[in-house]
């Protein structure tokens, strides 16, 4: 059976364990470098560096080869990934790479805070504008694409508020003007939102989250299509961009598990919203499953499931009042990022320029792998403070 005709879970568990790779064990060993030795200087000088080719610790050994090659196959109609040292720096690295003083990047109104941060200053000071759109504009993005639009950001669902983007429609808009679509794919990963089949040129994920699973790396790629992926390689490495062959062992190592890790948090995650919803304390329950999140259509329509990270309303509750009820959960850490096998909370005021976002004085929850009914017997303990 050929690589591309094995099916995703198939993929998960083959996806870069070449015996070359490998040897006799089960999984390629870490290969950690700097230098690589070469029998004569005519050697060294006719190596070219490229992925799979020993040439220096910048581009890699095996270790980092074969996580690259694993997400690759997880994406059909990819030529490639490119590793990066986080998930921040696989989105403003394909940015600085497809982007020139003078070009327009649209940007959804929701992104990513340090995706915004970067657009408003490095690239502002480069000269590229950003203009962020309506996260629902879908189609309507063909009238605000001008003649000096090169790339079009999506993040879908986003992050905070989880409004779910008609991925499909926006690309066609992109192709017919031969502007590239980059796709922070994270909260879905290609099992249940395989972009680049979709018409994404490149899907970009925060390896830090569900690839790596368990907190504790710090990662991201990009994989991308024939006419994008080599750019974004060879910019990646004139930028100093690699991995360390361990965290590229962990994502790897995570990367194994992540299906049946994906499938708990869906499964948790939803009885977790679905008993939110009947809280008096609570609420409109942002969660793409459901059908008052916007784009819920699109979700329903184009992803194959759901996963942990949701938002949801607290009725009346300042700012102080929704880091009481946080403070006041004993299951759920208070950090940054998701992803990882623990349940996280944290209360979310989210920034616009363009557009309201769809509620207000919302609590974010990422629902780890703990059992869902000591998770809702603490967030029920923590809405008791709100209702006294």
């Amino acid at each position: 059976m050929s690589e591309t005709g094995k099916r995703p879970l198939t993929k998960l568990v083959q996806g870069g364990r070449r015996k070359e790779w490998r040897g006799r064990l089960v999984n390629p060993p870490i290969e950690r470098a700097s230098t690589i030795l070469f029998d004569s200087v005519e050697q060294l000088r006719n190596t070219r560096a490229s992925h799979g080719t020993y040439n220096y610790g910048l581009q890699g050994t095996a270790t980092q080869w074969a996580l690259a090659e694993a997400l690759t196959m997880l994406e059909p109609g990819a030529a490639g990934t490119v590793l990066y040292s986080s998930g921040l720096a696989a989105i403003t690295t394909p940015l600085l790479a497809l982007l020139r003083p003078g070009d327009e990047l649209l940007a959804p109104d929701n992104v990513y805070g340090p995706t915004r941060r970067f657009c408003d200053t490095v690239l502002n000071r480069l000269t590229i504008t950003t203009r962020y759109y309506d996260p629902l504009a879908g189609a309507a993005l063909a009238d605000l694409a001008g003649e000096s639009t090169r790339a079009i950001l999506l993040e879908s669902p986003g992050s905070q508020t989880m409004e779910v983007q008609d991925v499909g429609a926006i690309c066609a808009v992109a192709r017919e003007r031969g502007i590239v679509t980059l796709l922070d794919n994270t909260w879905a990963t290609p099992l249940l939102f395989p972009a680049i089949e979709a018409g994404v040129d490149i899907s970009i994920l925060a390896g830090t989250k569900y690839v790596g699973g368990h907190a504790d790396v710090m990662l991201g790629s990009a994989t991308a299509t024939h006419e994008h992926y080599k750019h974004l390689q060879q910019v990646a490495w004139d930028l100093g961009q690699c991995v360390s062959p361990d965290d590229a062992w962990l994502a790897s190592r995570g990367l194994r598990t992540m299906a049946v890790r994906l499938k708990q948090h869906e499964e948790s995650a939803l009885k977790i919203a679905d008993w939110l919803k009947a809280q008096e304390q609570v609420g409109r329950v942002l969660h793409p499953a459901f059908p008052e999140c916007p784009g819920h259509e699109n979700w329903k329509r184009d992803f194959k499931g759901s996963s942990g990270l949701f938002a949801f309303e607290l009725k009346g509750a300042d700012w102080q009042r929704r880091c009481a009820f946080v403070e006041k959960l004993e299951l759920f850490g208070i950090g940054y990022s998701w992803g990882g096998y623990e349940s996280l909370a944290l209360p979310v005021d989210p920034y616009r320029t363009v557009t309201k976002p769809p509620a207000t004085s919302l609590v974010r929850l990422h629902i780890g792998l703990e059992d869902p009914q000591d998770l809702i017997e603490d967030l029920s303990g923590g809405l008791s403070l709100v209702r006294g």
